[in-house]
């Protein structure tokens, strides 16, 4: 069975490399970390599952901290994915300044970051996949949780055909979405059909008809063992994002239909059935719960990272973190009619560790090839660390929200949650390409408008019950509401339409008033026509109108009612 050996097995053998009382810190430097570390396995079984999610169109490495601040509710309190920094750490007995310590948390980011380097880049995923692909001819199965086609500069330019590309030239096999639907309707069905690959939603339903829309299930032959596959789109999609880019679909959780395709596949003879899901983790846990049969769940959509399964009665969920950070091996032994043992590990992809397969290499060449000098053009540089992920404010949404405040003239700016985009580190030049990887939407207009306080406290308590409703069902949201020019107050513990108060104007220090209005500019919204400049334009004028970018960071929320494992205190 797993040992914790299993899941820290990066740490472990670069630190037996180095013998004791060697930094792991000062290790990746002269490349004590290898591919060959990164890749050894002690394998079980004959069926591999290879699994990656929530990649945002980032075909290069990156820098992507992990969240401060991941607030579980009720009975998801204290326990993964809603643990960070020391509490992860402890959690999962993973020793500080590590590897591990780096690539799953927060703690001491900046400099381990200096030290480790970016991770990720799809030409270094794609050496990792052959070596196992080689390792186990005929048994890999390489899926792909969804939030593939969106997030990037050339993803926005090519509406997507990038990553198809990309995907295709992986070898993936089966896929689900999110974002991908913020292309449209016939831009999906035209992409859809250049896949090499079925695209798995059973939970999306024909809005005239009510016929199922998408394939939902792909049976799979590895080592003789027949592997049902159940793809589940995002749920909330039209809530989240907006509806009339596709009007011909509907979306749900569709828990019943669920149970139908794993009984079905059962009956027809599959041994492993897999729920390729893009529902979020805690929704994930619920349907373990409630749908018999299920042996894996592939989560995505919540970018969590967890290094080790969470088991729901005998059903396995796997979160392999987002931005192509990770990759997840899975090996199952599959005898008599079903799992009698596993051995996983969550691959982190330290990008100088890993030599880029040159296939891929030279594909993200060619499309990156025709929008070269705007990827790479200048427009500032950061004195502070630049970051998206958590439940509130972070400072690449501070500086996002500090734009909006001076070049759309307003009191109030809003910024949504949204759990994608990439860090910079203190020092860095901000290129455009980093900006996009923060906004790169297809319906990006910065809106200005009037919004009384009691429409403004409206706002943030409907998203805070999309996160923190105790029911995971009913949480349809990313994170909280992103805010500049206002502070304000929650109690996590309070019930719907009660968890938001101190609403404060930072420029006076003013309560902000139910009844009087107060200018507001935001970006993302979900209501057709909205009018307004695109946010990329308008963070790119105050980053080169300011130059050098400081951006404290600081929360202008203050939280209680919440399990404190949730919120790092360093």
């Amino acid at each position: 069975m797993l040992t914790r050996r299993d899941f820290v097995q990066v740490t472990a053998a670069a630190a037996a490399a180095l013998g004791p009382g060697v930094s792991l810190a000062s290790a990746a430097a002269t490349q004590k970390i290898t591919q060959a570390d990164l890749l050894r396995f002690d394998p079980v079984g004959k069926i591999t599952l290879l699994h990656f999610t929530d990649i945002h169109a980032q075909l290069m490495p990156i820098y992507f901290r992990e969240p401060a601040v991941n607030i579980g509710v009720g009975a998801d309190a204290g326990v993964p994915p809603h643990l960070v920094g020391d509490a992860f750490l402890k959690y999962f007995g993973i020793a500080p300044e590590t590897s591990s310590a780096y690539a799953l948390t927060m703690e001491d980011y900046v400099a381990l970051a200096k030290s480790y380097g970016r991770l990720g880049g799809l030409d270094r995923m794609a050496t990792l996949i052959d070596a196992i692909r080689a390792e186990r001819p005929g048994q890999t199965l390489l899926l792909d949780g969804g939030d593939s086609w969106q997030g990037s500069y050339t993803s926005l330019k090519e509406r997507g055909a990038d990553m198809v590309r990309a995907m295709n030239q992986l070898g993936v096999e089966a896929m689900t979405g999110h974002w991908e639907f913020t292309y449209g309707t016939a831009r999906v069905k035209e992409l859809k059909a250049q896949l090499k690959f079925p695209f798995l939603a059973g939970n999306i339903q024909d809005s005239t008809w009510g016929d199922w829309a998408f394939e939902s299930t792909k049976v799979f032959e590895r080592s003789g063992v027949q592997i049902a596959v159940i793809g589940q789109a995002f749920p909330y999609t039209p809530i989240s994002n907006p509806a009339w880019m596709i009007p011909e679909w509907t979306f749900g959780i569709h828990e019943k239909h669920v149970q139908e395709e794993v009984t079905k596949a059962r009956a027809a003879g599959a041994q492993v059935v897999v729920l390729l899901s893009h529902n979020g983790f805690d929704v994930d846990k619920k349907m373990a719960a409630r749908v018999k049969g299920i042996d894996v769940i592939l989560s995505g959509h919540t970018h969590d990272a967890v290094p080790r399964p969470t088991m729901v009665g005998k059903t396995m969920i796997i979160a392999s973190g987002s931005h192509g950070k990770f990759l997840s091996r899975l090996d199952l032994d599959v005898r008599n009619g079903g799992i009698v043992d596993y051995r996983y590990r969550l691959i982190p992809i330290f990008s100088d560790a890993i030599a880029p397969q040159p296939a891929m290499a030279k594909l993200i060449a060619d499309i990156r090839k025709p929008y070269q000098a705007d990827l790479t053009k200048t427009l500032g540089h950061t004195e502070s660390l630049l970051y998206r992920r958590g439940n509130f404010n972070g400072t690449f949404d501070d500086l996002i929200c500090a734009a909006l405040l001076r070049e759309r003239d307003v009191e109030i700016s809003l910024s949504p949650g949204f759990r994608w985009g990439i860090s910079l580190l203190p020092g860095q030049p901000i290129m455009l390409e980093d900006l996009y990887s923060q906004t790169a939407i297809t319906y990006p207009q910065a809106y200005r408008n009037t919004m009384t306080g009691e429409q403004l406290k409206s706002v943030f308590e409907d998203v805070a019950d999309n996160i923190f409703n105790p029911d995971p069902y009913y949480q349809q949201g990313g994170d909280m509401v992103r805010v500049g020019g206002m502070s304000y107050a929650i109690d996590i513990s309070k019930p719907q339409g009660q968890r938001i108060s101190d609403m404060t104007l930072l420029r006076n220090g003013e309560k902000v008033e139910a009844t009087k209005s107060y200018t507001v500019s935001g970006w993302a919204s979900i209501n057709q026509n909205t009018q307004g400049p695109a946010i990329y334009d308008v963070v790119q004028k105050y980053i080169e109108d300011e130059k050098v970018i400081r951006i404290p960071d600081r929360q202008a929320v203050t939280v209680t009612g919440a399990d404190p494992t949730g919120i790092a205190t360093s």
